[in-house]
């Protein structure tokens, strides 16, 4: 297996707004980044304090969804700066990792 040095990026977003999808759009059609995975959430609050979650009676649109991507390190290079345009501060964590991109 031939393991490639890649950047593995976790995004804090919501659903409010649909601005989980223009994030995986912009991932998708602009950049291709090698993977993405959105997972939505049943609770979360962030630095506001205010709890979003979802109810067994209630359906909420604004639940907290995570967008996870990787990609070689120039590529997430290039995707942070706009990310960080649409989400704003603490709301991204990124770490490195290995992966088999061939």
């Amino acid at each position: 297996m031939n393991e490639s040095e890649v950047v593995l990026v976790r995004v804090y977003c919501s659903e409010k707004g649909h601005q989980h999808q223009q994030i995986v759009d912009m991932l998708h059609r602009e950049h291709r980044v090698a993977g993405v995975t959105a997972f939505r959430g049943i609770a979360g609050f962030g630095r506001s304090g205010h709890i979003h979650e979802a109810g067994l009676l209630d359906v909420s649109l604004d639940l907290p969804v995570i967008i996870e991507f990787f990609d070689r390190p120039d590529v997430v290079a290039t995707v942070l700066p706009k990310l960080h345009d649409m989400v704003g501060a603490g709301h991204i964590v990124s770490w490195p990792a290995k992966a088999n991109l061939d």
